[in-house]
């Protein structure tokens, strides 16, 4: 974090998934960042191997992995606003932990801030439609390269068991 983002309260988010949606981010978790800019989080992977559900839905997770980048969102929010989102990504129940990060904004210094990962992943997960769609809209708004989009929309899509419920109501 800049001496100047330290002394006015404020610090950087890394975001690499639903919170890439600005409906998400700002409408949803009523978050009111002060920037965001394109970023990379070198040497972790993307992931989508936190459960939801009875099927094999996933939802987004970062792991350490040598040699590998994320691409994202690096949003500067007030201190208060990261205490807001702590308790909505579930920190204070151990689903999430933040962890303090540096990013690589093209053409800047690298930003240092924080994100989340989770211990708590299971193998063989994977996004819904809905939620990979998420991920891919937050892309194009924030203008990620394009590979990293192209990468997002070939992601393999869960089973939703919410949808072969819906057919069996009729």
């Amino acid at each position: 974090m800049s001496e100047d983002a330290a002394n006015s309260g404020l610090e950087w988010y890394f975001a690499y998934g639903s919170n890439l949606a600005p409906d998400t981010f700002c409408r949803r978790r009523r978050m009111q960042p002060q920037n965001a800019v394109c970023a990379c989080l070198e040497n972790f992977s993307l992931v989508f191997d936190l459960p939801v559900g009875p099927s094999n839905r996933g939802v987004a997770n970062v792991v350490m992995q040598q040699g590998e980048e994320v691409w994202g969102v690096a949003y500067q929010i007030s201190r208060a606003e990261g205490k807001r989102l702590d308790r909505s990504e579930g920190v204070h129940r151990g689903y999430y932990r933040r962890i303090g990060i540096s990013v690589q904004v093209r053409g800047e210094n690298p930003l240092q801030g924080f994100t989340y990962t989770s211990g708590r992943g299971r193998p063989n997960r994977l996004p819904s439609a809905r939620y990979l769609g998420l991920l891919v809209t937050g892309a194009r708004h924030h203008s990620l390269p394009e590979a990293w989009l192209a990468r997002l929309q070939a992601w393999p899509l869960a089973t939703d068991e919410r949808s072969s419920r819906q057919g069996d109501l009729f």
